[in-house]
């Protein structure tokens, strides 16, 4: 049994789910997200909130069960209140300016790195700090893991970028004899 697939997922104030077959869709305060899952587990709303149950027990299908009741949390928490990550620019001279749905990153390569900014999400840029937000979990996290793959912090002086929480392990580095 799923410890996370048998929890009742409440349906707050100003939330409307609309469940039709395996298709989700919440609507909320900060906009709408929609979603269609596998058809191995049936979902259903009831009075106090939804309950997801597999359709047979099969590894898979447990698997999937804890998946979609996650899923479905995270579309009700985004439609109220926005997922947010924060990024760190270190290093002489690295600098990241957003222009329209463009992100520039000047981090020491020989060029100058765009990257667009997809729809639904959005990214501010104050000094070193860059923070993507939006209501789906999924795109934020992903939008959050390009920008740092344009330079991964490097492990000798720390250079690059990375996230807010992260921990970089250094490197000691040659030692003159």
């Amino acid at each position: 049994m799923s410890r996370i697939g048998n929890q009742t997922i409440i349906i707050p104030e100003k939330t409307e789910v609309n469940i039709e077959g395996v298709t989700v869709t919440v609507k909320g305060p900060l906009g709408e997200l929609k979603r269609t899952f596998k058809d191995v587990v049936k979902i259903e709303k009831t009075d106090e909130g939804i309950k997801v149950r597999p359709v047979e027990e099969t590894p898979f299908t447990k698997a999937m069960w804890g998946t979609v009741v996650s899923h479905i949390k995270n579309m009700i928490s985004g439609v109220n209140q926005k997922f947010e990550k924060t990024l760190i620019i270190e290093g002489v001279g690295f600098k990241a300016v957003v222009t329209g749905q463009k992100i520039t990153f000047s981090v020491g390569l020989s060029h100058d790195v765009e990257m667009e900014i997809p729809e639904g999400i959005e990214v501010e840029v104050e000094k070193s700090n860059i923070k993507v937000s939006g209501i789906d979990k999924e795109k934020v996290g992903l939008v959050a893991s390009k920008i740092r793959l344009t330079k991964k912090p490097e492990p000798y002086k720390g250079k690059g970028i990375r996230y807010s929480d992260e921990q970089i392990i250094r490197k000691e580095g040659k030692k003159a004899v």
